[in-house]
């Protein structure tokens, strides 16, 4: 069996959050969000991880996390997102400043990632058993192509109180594999119903609604896939300040070409994030709940 490697999304500022979000402690001793998905992956059999950041927070980025952190216990890498990594015969457009999207991201990684991966944002808690449940996918894959998968939520459990959401919901056939993936924005609960409000008109979404919360897991021809369908993505789009090249709409791309396949791999974890500020005191109260029940050491790292 492989060790798979942890891929973490944590180039994004969070500008609804208002700072550097993947560096807020939410543990008792300080730990953030990361911390804890270290921890969980470490113990699920993950071999490496390797950071998306940008030079700008690099060296606060690098002193906070690092293999001495996390007691030596996996591999630690870092890679780049910028604006102006684009393919050759491709420059950044005047006045661009957004992101290029969570694919992109992922394409930084080409280089030192050889083996199946998780990718996961920087700033979601997803929870033990989601961990356990990719890992165990993805240590199966070896020489594999093609055979990806992704860990599927249940909405309701992935809803804010403090304002709505934007999720990818995914049809899902009998054999478990996914068919598709739609982005929903502004989804979240009215009168006891979880609705979205696309288009402006209200539509309501089933309790058990499987969701993604971007934790994706991939054999590396994915990069491959993803640096041909940039370019596609570039020749139509670049124009455009605000378009993104976004995980959901390269897995629609594989999965409607029949290159690949993407089973949606359940879990009994709930998911906790901070999309807004007023969420972090309930996810620091959840931290302590699972603290007391067992599920993490109050002190992570000794």
């Amino acid at each position: 069996m492989v060790k798979p490697t942890l891929l973490v999304l944590a180039a994004g500022m969070g500008s609804r959050y208002g700072s550097l979000k993947q560096m807020d402690g939410v543990g008792p001793n300080g730990e953030a969000i990361i911390d804890y998905s270290v921890y969980d992956a470490i113990r699920a059999g993950f071999g490496k991880v390797v950071f998306v950041i940008r030079h700008s927070f690099e060296a606060d980025f690098k002193e906070v996390f690092n293999a001495e952190r996390f007691g030596g216990k996996i591999e630690v890498k870092y890679v780049f997102q910028e604006l102006d990594y684009l393919p050759e015969g491709f420059a950044l457009p005047e006045g661009r400043v957004k992101p290029w999207g969570t694919t992109h991201a992922v394409m930084m990684a080409a280089d030192v990632i050889n083996e199946p991966f998780a990718v996961i944002n920087a700033d979601d808690f997803y929870g033990r058993t989601a961990y356990t449940t990719i890992a165990d996918y993805l240590s199966q894959l070896t020489e594999s192509e093609g055979r990806y998968c992704m860990v599927g939520y249940q909405v309701s459990k992935t809803l804010s109180e403090n304002g709505t959401v934007s999720r990818g919901v995914c049809t899902v056939d009998e054999e478990g594999n996914l068919r598709g993936m739609v982005e929903r924005t502004q989804i979240e609960r009215v009168n006891g119903t979880i609705l979205f409000h696309d288009g402006g008109a209200d539509e309501p979404l089933a309790e058990d609604t499987p969701v993604s919360m971007n934790l994706f897991g991939f054999t590396p021809d994915y990069f491959a896939h993803s640096k041909a369908f940039f370019k596609e993505f570039l020749a139509v789009s670049i124009g455009d300040l605000k378009a993104e090249f976004y995980i959901p709409r390269m897995v629609n791309k594989v999965i409607n070409d029949g290159t690949a396949t993407m089973r949606v791999l359940k879990t009994t974890s709930d998911w906790f994030g901070v999309t807004y500020k007023e969420d972090k005191p309930m996810l620091v109260a959840k931290i302590e709940e699972l603290i007391v029940a067992g599920e993490y050491p109050r002190n992570l790292w000794e």
